[in-house]
């Protein structure tokens, strides 16, 4: 097979031996990182049906871990609003303001749940859990989402309450109040934004502290409509709007949330791109028992059996390979096994029992 400019491992020593060799490297590929063979690599070789396993020290990315204080000055000011507007909010007669507050303290136990699951994230693997805690923060994206949702289910109901019966409100104490919160969780949302694109966990907070400056800034207008008009109506009805909202950029999270909890392939991987590019190294004539999964939400895994029945390629090609995985395609911990046999092999997954040579 021709090698082709795109393709990774071209001119490496090919390795021959009988049957499989898995080959194991955690942790994008850099070239910064890259391990000599000698003495600081360790191998491990297994002298029966396997060839051999060569292993790398695992590499961890918690972006989020960067994000301590920005999470610390968020949960910090969110009590501040959730407190003012819970106070005010009785003192008003503000279904809107009180919405505020509610979803204001969902966004500080999410906030909490989201720095715990950042914390362990850091937190080396372990004899128990080998893959260390990464997947906390898909759990804390989960549970935020959910916790949202309920927000929202109670926030809704009590709206409704004031739109059959009316009371009156104050639209100065509400119109001042929302204006600080939109203020606040504007600058909360900020603290996020870099973080946002590359972590789910990140975006979670991202979207509860972008969203609130938003309902506040409704919030505030409908203070404005109240002192303008004296329609009390105005303020509940602008806490369904303000639910309806909630709930629209929730569902995205809690749809992603729950793929990445079964494992699916997340969200911007293409895994046929990625099944064309192992299928196009030197060598492969087949790929199959492809798996792509979460192990956070910044770092995904990836698990593949190459048939080669021409013979091993040499460590130093499938380590271009893993290094190409995860610069093109951000595969932070890869598993790929070599068969040199060519006869039908289907994953267990399927249904179908393996068959080896």
């Amino acid at each position: 097979m021709r090698a082709d400019p795109e393709r990774a491992g071209e001119g490496a020593a090919p390795h021959h031996g009988d049957g499989a060799h898995g080959h194991d490297h955690s942790g994008a590929h850099d070239p910064a990182h890259d391990h000599p063979h000698g003495h600081e690599q360790e191998h491990e070789h297994d002298h029966g049906h396997a060839h051999g396993a060569h292993g790398h020290h695992h590499h961890h990315h918690a972006p989020s871990a960067g994000h301590g204080r920005a999470f610390a000055l968020a949960v910090a000011l969110n009590i501040v609003i959730v407190i003012a507007q819970t106070v005010y909010g009785v003192i008003a007669h503000s279904t809107a303001l009180l919405a505020d507050a509610g979803h204001n303290l969902s966004d500080v136990l999410g906030l909490l749940l989201a720095w715990g699951a950042a914390w362990l994230a850091t937190r080396r693997p372990s004899a128990r859990y080998t893959f260390g805690f990464g997947s906390s923060s898909i759990l804390a994206s989960l549970a935020n989402a959910a916790l949202l949702l309920v927000a929202c289910g109670a926030i809704l109901a009590e709206s409704i309450g004031r739109l059959i019966y009316p009371a009156p409100v104050a639209g100065l104490d509400v119109f001042v109040v929302a204006t600080l919160g939109m203020l606040i969780n504007g600058f909360s949302a900020w603290l996020f934004v870099r973080g946002q694109k590359d972590d789910l966990n990140i975006r979670g907070a991202f979207l509860h502290m972008a969203a609130d400056a938003g309902v506040s800034a409704a919030v505030a207008v409908s203070g404005l409509v109240i002192l303008a008009t004296g329609w009390s109506w105005v303020d509940p009805a602008m806490s369904i709007v303000v639910v309806l909202v909630i709930v629209r950029g929730t569902w995205g999270l809690l749809r992603e949330s729950v793929r990445l909890a079964l494992a699916a392939v997340p969200e911007g991987v293409d895994i046929e791109r990625i099944r064309v590019f192992l299928a196009q190294q030197q060598g492969v004539i087949d790929v199959h028992d492809l798996h792509i999964w979460a192990l956070s939400t910044t770092g995904n895994a990836l698990s593949a059996h190459l048939v080669m029945p021409a013979g091993h390629p040499g460590d130093a090609a499938l380590d271009a390979i893993v290094g190409a995985l995860g610069v093109r395609f951000r595969i932070t911990h890869v598993t790929l096994q070599v068969d040199m046999g060519t006869s039908a092999h289907r994953c267990a997954l399927d249904g179908a029992r393996h068959i080896h040579p």
